[in-house]
């Protein structure tokens, strides 16, 4: 705690960004501060004012870094890429930062087009958005198109006036043909202006165009054009159905609130383009810490729009967050203007946070009904499991062992873990056969529990004598029961593993029918009896489909690059550099198969005794 003492004495009343690590040197926790000299030296002070989360990671720093900036704004931009890089455990971490559809208007070129894009870019197109569905985007699309004949290809139109062949769209009246030289380009702009229009949900007078053309159309007996009048306003109808109007504002806007349970938090965004409503998305996230309403915004707001290429007028938020001035600042910069964000206190966009607000726990209650059911099976499993097989507490970690190989080749063992009844995929492990030859199962099962717990018990002691904490190894954390895929005597096997280091844990077969099906547990000389239709019988039969499938997924990987590599080792004359040389020349081994000896003759290192050597091996 020296080395803290002495950093904390010398930090500087600067404006930067501060780094947080645990004993492993990993980083747990980024932060920015106007001054890092007292915002890094609270965290130090008395725990008491402290809440759970600022505690549970204070006891964990063993070291810190700091970075200075030139200014506020340069440490909320620098913090941001950190978090987006390193993904601290005690900040606020969005899973999804995934990029929204947008659909452009090619403003820029002399014949715009209409094209969905997740990128924005500064090119004088047009942009709106954001949409949370391909599919909305791609249905606007195909209305705009019903009713407007734009161009979609992306053929340049030449500035001397020649004039190019058109595309089938052009022949099925589904475009103008701008390539033909024959298309006025004031008349084509209206066309977009009126595209323009329908976006920003300002269809009404189109449609009343429409709806006129079409009664005339139908009086003068023209019925197949009063037909496509009406297919063009039953489009527009539906883009408009997908535009529901929440707000009298004609400006862009994101409406933000979250709601927060036990069981996690949902933050709901609400797109508002031009007053109305295009879309919304959900952000769910548990293992939430002890955090109040304004940090869990702040953090959201920070990455949401860190991660999002649009940035609205104005932001309305249920609650005041921090630093909202230099927010707003490093917002208006990416905008390119003035942007706002803002907690209303009454009025229209209030009402608009409050219906924001109410999705938010509507959403959140849904999904903390799901994880409570979820839970509640899975412990009533666990709890099923200790009575069944009268153990003094309920298992929390579970480890599964199953061998996988085919007639004794690339045989592979696999290790899954089970956490409170649920996969832990960071945990599991693979083991390639190293020691037994040939297929026998007790052997290799015998090999693969020998070196995961000999591994465990070294870890152990290793982070004993360095004062870790003993479960931050790879496998220094011991299971609280032991499931091998097999009977008697691969329960057997495990139990002369575990009497070598004298360890005490229930170990049990996970027995299958003639199906190879899940039909029960041996343990303890017998086979237990469960009920299929009961929460344990289901959860056994889950860890034993996982087991195996990652056990035979590594198999097949290894089996499928012996089997690919091996071909071509038993030719003679090919070594390691001429056998890259020819996968990469002929993409893969069905195009060396094909070659001629010419083609096989032109390969980088090839000569024509080897060339010869490997078409002979495939066409003799």
């Amino acid at each position: 705690m020296l080395n803290l003492k002495e950093k904390l004495k010398n930090l500087p009343e600067k404006p930067g960004v501060y780094i947080m690590k645990n004993s492993q040197e990993e980083i747990i926790y980024v932060g920015k501060a106007i001054s890092l000299r007292n915002r890094v030296r609270q965290y130090f002070q008395s725990s008491k004012n402290h809440s759970i989360k600022v505690s549970s990671m204070v006891q964990q720093i063993q070291d810190f870094e700091y970075i200075v900036t030139d200014s506020e704004l340069e440490a909320l931009i620098l913090e941001c890429n950190l978090i987006k890089k390193h993904r601290p455990r005690y900040n606020v971490l969005l899973k999804d930062d995934k990029s929204y559809p947008y659909i452009k208007v090619t403003l820029h070129e002399t014949y715009p087009r209409v094209l969905m894009t997740r990128r924005i870019i500064k090119d004088g197109s047009e942009y709106f958005g954001p949409y949370t569905s391909v599919f909305a985007v791609k249905k606007t699309m195909e209305a705009i198109k019903k009713v407007f004949p734009i161009r979609t290809c992306n053929k340049k139109v030449r500035k001397d006036g020649s004039v190019d062949r058109p595309c089938l769209n052009y022949h099925i009246r589904q475009c103008l043909g701008p390539c033909t030289g024959k298309v006025d380009v004031e008349d084509y702009g209206r066309m977009i202006e009126e595209i323009i229009q329908i976006l920003k949900g300002k269809q009404d007078k189109l449609v009343e165009k429409l709806e006129q053309e079409m009664k005339i159309a139908a009086k003068g007996m023209e019925f197949e054009k009063a037909a496509d009048l009406r297919d063009q306003i039953n489009s527009l109808h539906i883009i408009a159905e997908r535009q529901k109007v929440i707000s009298n504002s004609q400006g862009d806007q994101d409406i933000i609130a979250i709601a927060m349970d036990d069981v996690g938090v949902c933050a709901q965004v609400f797109f508002v383009r031009g007053g109305k409503l295009i879309g919304r998305e959900n952000f769910i996230l548990n293992d939430i810490m002890d955090i109040e309403k304004a940090e869990f915004l702040t953090q959201f707001v920070k990455q949401f729009y860190d991660n999002n290429s649009f940035i609205p007028k104005e932001i309305l938020l249920q609650e005041d967050i921090e630093d909202i001035e230099i927010i707003s600042q490093w917002l208006s910069d990416k905008r390119g203007n003035k942007v706002y964000i803002r907690k209303p206190i009454r009025g229209e966009k209030r009402k608009l946070v409050k219906m924001v607000e109410k999705n938010a726990l509507l959403s959140l209650e849904q999904y903390s009904g799901r994880i409570k059911r979820d839970r509640d099976r899975r412990y009533k499993a666990l709890y099923q499991l200790k009575d069944l097989l009268e153990l003094s507490e309920t298992p929390h970690r579970i480890e599964a062992f199953d061998i996988s190989n085919i007639q004794g080749t690339d045989s592979v063992g696999s290790m899954i873990v089970f956490e409170d009844g649920k996969p832990k995929k960071s945990d599991y492990r693979r083991f390639k056969i190293k020691w037994v030859e040939g297929p026998d199962d007790y052997a290799s099962m015998e090999e693969i529990l020998l070196r995961r717990f000999k591994r465990g018990i070294e870890e152990r002691e290793n982070l004993r004598e360095k004062g870790i904490p003993i479960d931050k190894g790879k496998f220094s954390k011991l299971p609280d029961i032991l499931m091998i895929d097999g009977g008697q005597g691969h329960t057997q096997v495990a139990q002369r593993v575990l009497d070598r280091w004298s360890l005490d844990i229930p170990i049990c077969g996970m027995v299958k029918d003639n199906r190879h099906n899940t039909r029960g547990i041996y343990y303890k000389g017998r086979e237990l009896i469960m009920d299929k239709d009961n929460q344990l019988f289901q959860m056994i039969t889950r860890i034993q489909d996982e087991s195996h499938r990652f056990a035979l997924a590594y198999h097949q990987k290894l089996r499928g690059k012996s089997s690919f590599s091996s071909i071509l080792d038993e030719i003679p004359g090919i070594g390691a550099t001429r056998k890259n040389a020819l996968l990469r020349h002929f993409r893969g081994l069905e195009g060396i198969k094909k070659a001629s000896l010419e083609e096989l003759k032109r390969v980088e290192s090839m000569n024509e005794r080897v060339a010869k050597s490997v078409y002979d091996y495939f066409n003799s």
